[in-house]
């Protein structure tokens, strides 16, 4: 595949624009929350168990892991993005979390850039994620580039993320959705790693995730509204009246992460998990665990502990661990899996 260098190197400034206003502007939904908040835990007085003895270890994909948390995918093809990339990498390597990068297509376009994804170095045994547009599925690519980005990472699985809004909203985007759905059906039969498939923000629904599963997906990450609202980013971006307006119109468009988990969780229990969007500590991925995520992946905490330093990453990670810890100590649960399965979580009466 041939790639214009002027298409290349817009979607370059497109990541670096990305990582920018982010970082600097308001870009969090304004109504729609993550639907966390309507949950609260029952506190247990008398745990009868020892903080010390709580575990928090999983395993997602065959992989162990030392506590339930991705790193979600971020950022790539730029040197600030390589550097937040190998600051995360390092993290998740000391605590054996899971992490993503973001989109892989800039790799694709213009190889010159691949270094700034190429992170397995700094993590050798971690469970880490290649990531695509579904979507360029519909724009020529197929089986190829997504074993390339794959063989870029020597990564354990594929994320193939969902984005129309976005699409819609973004400067020249591709929104040509016809057939995807055929598309990942036959990816997934043909590529030697598993498929996760995620939206950016906007939320994967019961009804959806059916569809996905009967595709063959291995596992969702349902990536609900309620935290960075892409539109708004978008919309930041935009190079005219329209894509501004529409940007601010739909900011606040999605499902709720919550209702995402307990949806899907009420119709394919056995589906591995993923929850994110607007998760900010500890207390959130408890609670994403208790409604029936396996994982739960947090972004805008990481990049921003990223972009600080690396012992800011670092004691992000120690802090989120402790919560998740506490939380269990403090429902009387000593793994994960009790809590999932205990009646500790309860909806908090409206």
């Amino acid at each position: 595949m041939k790639i214009s260098t002027n298409y290349s190197a817009a979607t370059e400034s497109r990541k670096a624009d990305h990582i920018r206003i982010c970082l600097e502007e308001d870009v969090q939904f304004r109504q729609t929350t993550s639907g966390l908040e309507r949950y609260r835990f029952d506190h247990c007085c008398l745990p009868e168990i020892d903080r010390s003895e709580i575990d928090i270890s999983t395993t997602f994909l065959g992989k162990p892991m030392n506590a339930p948390l991705l790193i979600s995918s971020m950022t790539g093809g730029t040197q600030e993005a390589k550097t937040i990339n190998t600051r995360l990498a390092k993290v998740a390597q000391h605590y054996r979390l899971a992490m993503g990068v973001g989109s892989q297509r800039v790799a694709v376009e213009n190889p010159q850039v691949s270094d700034t994804f190429a992170v397995r170095k700094y993590a050798p045994d971690i469970l880490l994620f290649a990531n695509l547009g579904a979507i360029q599925l519909n724009y020529s690519y197929g089986l190829d580039e997504c074993l390339r980005v794959v063989d870029l990472l020597e990564a354990d699985a594929l994320i193939l993320h969902l984005n129309p809004l976005q699409e819609c909203i973004q400067p020249k985007g591709d929104t040509n959705f016809c057939g995807v759905l055929d598309k990942i059906a036959t990816l997934c039969d043909k590529l030697p790693v598993p498929v996760i498939v995620k939206e950016v923000g906007n939320g994967i629904s019961a009804k959806m995730a059916h569809k996905l599963i009967g595709a063959g997906v291995t596992a969702i990450d349902v990536a609900g509204a309620g935290g960075t609202s892409w539109a708004l980013v978008e919309s930041e971006r935009a190079d005219n009246v329209l894509q501004r307006r529409l940007g601010r119109t739909f900011a606040d468009w999605g499902v709720p992460t919550a209702e995402c988990i307990t949806g899907i969780s009420a119709i394919a229990p056995e589906i591995p998990l993923i929850a994110s969007g607007g998760l900010r500590h500890g207390v959130d991925v408890a609670k994403a665990i208790a409604l029936g995520a396996d994982l739960a992946g947090l972004a805008m905490p990481f990049l921003q502990a990223a972009t600080s330093s690396e012992a800011t990453l670092y004691d992000l990670a120690k802090v989120l661990i402790a919560e998740i810890s506490t939380v269990l100590f403090c429902t009387g649960n000593a793994t994960l899996e009790q809590l999932k399965h205990s009646d500790s979580l309860q909806k908090a009466v409206e």
